[in-house]
């Protein structure tokens, strides 16, 4: 019994490799970048950038914004969306 527990199975073994764990840079918030105070609902262009093609917010893990001007932008979406701005979903 003790010579099987002191032997490692294949199995239990994990091997790394280098070439599946890649090392990324932090993405920078665009807005604090370009010292953007306001993000207004009247530029659909530039919230259209953060849409998917079925209309969902693109997450801030994605996108690269930081918490302040993802809660503004998805904020200005929604009332972009109810004043007929802008699509609820693409087509």
């Amino acid at each position: 019994m003790s010579e099987n527990n002191n032997q490692t199975r294949s199995s239990d073994v994990r091997r790394f490799n280098n070439s599946k764990f890649k090392r990324y840079s932090k993405k920078v918030c665009r807005f604090c970048k370009g010292q953007i105070s306001e993000i207004s609902y009247k530029d659909v262009d530039k919230l259209l950038r953060f849409t998917t093609e079925r209309g969902k917010i693109i997450p801030r893990r994605l996108s690269g914004n930081c918490a302040k001007h993802q809660r503004m932008l998805a904020r200005e979406i929604k009332i972009a969306r109810i004043l007929a701005l802008m699509p609820f979903v693409r087509q």
